[in-house]
């Protein structure tokens, strides 16, 4: 299913080649501030002394997700990327202006909006462009480092493309606690690579400007088990076992009937039963009490963590 003309017998990014059993830390310059320092994203690229896939880890392409940040920086200072077989190409943080100002964006604009991106763009136009240009064409599959925003966390689950087959089977060997087919949106990342026969999948866990530690951890051991399955690491490599993904076909938000003080008496990821009442919204003053049911049975995908809430708000999002 995944193809076996492999492509790291050498890796070219940015004119600078690595060979079979090099490793190389290379710093794109992709903008400077307005006192003229330079801002580069540093890539890592560790290639193995084997042929075999290339894989792309990539971390903070919405600037305000700290936990994918994280995710791929841990792995960096732990040393997981001990390649044997293939290559593995590592960007911690993509987004580097979205990270110092707090923003999933880039100087207004979103990236994952961005792509394929343009040289003579705006700079999330040409963060794409360069990305493309410069990095997707040495790669075979990627993994996509993501949470949720505005306040709103997401249990531990990967997304996936459901047309790719290779993207189905890439979920099923990460094996988070949740995983579900998403639809290709415009102009992103995953559309930009699916266009070019290369499968991404996504994980989501997590929420913007926090860290989640079993968000974090969920995301290097499902990461490791995709290395281990392609021989790219030692087989001996221990990764705690998980129960099989649970497979979400429908998704749907529970949302604010009435608007005030939220208070969830659920925990993210849990099963609920139609009728379960899963939290509360009272009103400031204390005259009012208004529960919170679960319209279906299903699980919790994604929950809000923010208390003041109005009509129509979003408070939970369930999958069946």
């Amino acid at each position: 299913m995944f193809n076996t003309d492999f492509k790291n017998k050498e890796i070219i990014v940015r004119g600078e080649r690595i060979g079979l059993g090099e490793s190389k830390l290379i710093k794109i310059p992709v903008d400077r501030l307005p006192t003229g320092t330079l801002i580069e994203i540093p890539i890592y690229v560790f290639n193995g002394q084997e042929l075999g896939p290339t894989i792309l880890l990539q971390g903070g392409l919405h600037g305000d997700e700290i936990n994918s940040i994280e995710l791929v920086r841990r792995m960096l200072i732990d040393k997981s990327y001990k390649i044997h077989r293939g290559c593995v190409i590592v960007v911690p943080l993509l987004n580097i202006f979205g990270f110092l100002d707090f923003s999933r964006e880039m100087h207004g604009k979103d990236v994952n909006r961005s792509f394929p991106g343009s040289r003579k763009g705006s700079l999330a136009s040409r963060l794409a462009y360069y990305l493309m240009k410069e990095i997707i064409k040495n790669v075979d599959f990627a993994i996509d480092y993501h949470t949720g925003g505005a306040q709103r966390s997401n249990y531990a689950q990967i997304r996936y493309t459901p047309q790719d087959e290779r993207g189905k089977l890439l979920s099923d060997i990460f094996n988070t606690p949740f995983k579900f087919g998403s639809k290709l949106i415009p102009k992103s990342f995953r559309n930009e690579c699916f266009k070019n026969n290369i499968p991404v999948i996504v994980y989501e866990a997590g929420e913007s400007l926090r860290l989640d530690e079993f968000a974090i951890q969920q995301g290097i051991y499902g990461t490791l088990r995709v290395l281990k399955h392609f021989k790219m690491i030692d087989s001996d490599v221990i990764i705690p076992e998980n129960k099989k993904s649970i497979e979400i076909i429908k998704r749907s938000w529970l949302r604010a009937k009435a608007a005030g003080i939220f208070n969830a008496k659920i925990k993210n990821g849990s099963s609920v039963k139609k009728g379960e009442i899963i939290g509360f919204i009272m009103d400031t003053y204390g005259e009012t009490k208004f529960p919170v049911k679960a319209p279906k049975d299903g699980y919790i995908i994604t929950k809000n963590n923010f208390p003041v809430v109005n009509l129509g708000d979003p408070l939970f999002n369930i999958g069946s």
